[in-house]
């Protein structure tokens, strides 16, 4: 018989996972860590008592997550991304050969070092890219201190919830606009809508004194239950998320990627956002 493993990410509701053998656990400095294989979802990663990605449908997010950005922008050269240890994001930005440099600052080395063991296919090798350069440090202390600049960045955290907690305060996003290129876009995990609905609205009231033009994309992405999974938008470039149908299937066609989830289509749509996440930020307004 499988034990079970419990979520604790909300009080009063939670999935479990069946645990058919547990590969890693362990505390560090920073998070308890733990990575189990269920038949359902393949091997699952946990920090600090909440999933944080599985084998099975990893894809949908981190597709969703780094191509709408990247196309979005349509030249991006220089890439940064805040957290994202598991090399998911790391893996899909790295498709693009139109890319010159990617910085990745994550907290936890061990987290990274826990990924490639026993995640692999998350990051394919992309750890290794000769584009890739790997800082472990505080993702906020980079963006308020660092002299390089970037034309996307993504934030892959956690909730703001221990470490994750202050990559959706004011100061993060005022960071990374300093660092971002004229015309540049942050694009950041912004939780389930339904289950967190203070987390958007949150966002958006700091994002607004920041960016010109701030907004919400969203994908359903099963691992993270309770509705669509929303991510924060944020630039000073309001025609981004308005491009045609035809100018994104151009840029894909000529990005000439793999993906399973993403596509132009997928990526007009994803801005279309249903009413009560809608109601929630005019209330913002």
């Amino acid at each position: 018989m499988s034990k079970y493993w419990s979520e604790t990410l909300y009080d009063a509701y939670g999935q479990s996972f069946s645990v058919d053998k547990i590969y890693f656990e362990s505390k560090t400095e920073h998070q308890h860590l733990m990575i189990f294989h269920n038949a359902m979802f393949g091997r699952v990663m946990v920090l600090d008592g909440i999933v944080q990605t599985t084998e099975k449908d990893e894809f949908i997010y981190h597709e969703m997550l780094t191509h709408v950005p990247l196309l979005s922008h349509g030249a991006a050269k220089r890439v940064l991304i805040i957290g994202g240890g598991d090399g998911g994001i790391l893996r899909e930005v790295c498709k693009h050969k139109s890319v010159e440099h990617v910085t990745q600052v994550e907290i936890d080395q061990a987290v990274i070092d826990m990924a490639k063991e026993y995640l692999p296919g998350h990051s394919k090798g992309a750890f290794d890219d000769s584009r890739a350069n790997i800082v472990i440090g505080d993702g906020i202390k980079f963006v308020t201190e660092t002299d390089e600049k970037f034309d996307v960045i993504i934030s892959d955290s956690t909730d703001p919830i221990g470490p994750g907690e202050v990559l959706f305060t004011s100061t993060f996003y005022d960071g990374c606009k300093r660092c971002l290129n004229d015309g540049g876009i942050l694009a950041t995990q912004n939780g389930v809508a339904f289950m967190q609905p203070d987390e958007v609205t949150t966002t958006a009231k700091r994002l607004a004194s920041v960016f010109a033009d701030r907004y919400f994309y969203a994908a359903a992405v099963p691992t993270y239950v309770g509705g669509i999974m929303t991510f924060a938008w944020g630039t000073d470039n309001p025609e981004y998320r308005k491009l045609a149908l035809e100018i994104l299937e151009q840029r894909f066609a000529a990005a000439n990627i793999q993906t399973k989830y993403y596509n132009p289509e997928i990526h007009r749509a994803a801005f279309a956002l249903p009413q009560y996440i809608i109601n929630a930020l005019n209330e913002t307004e």
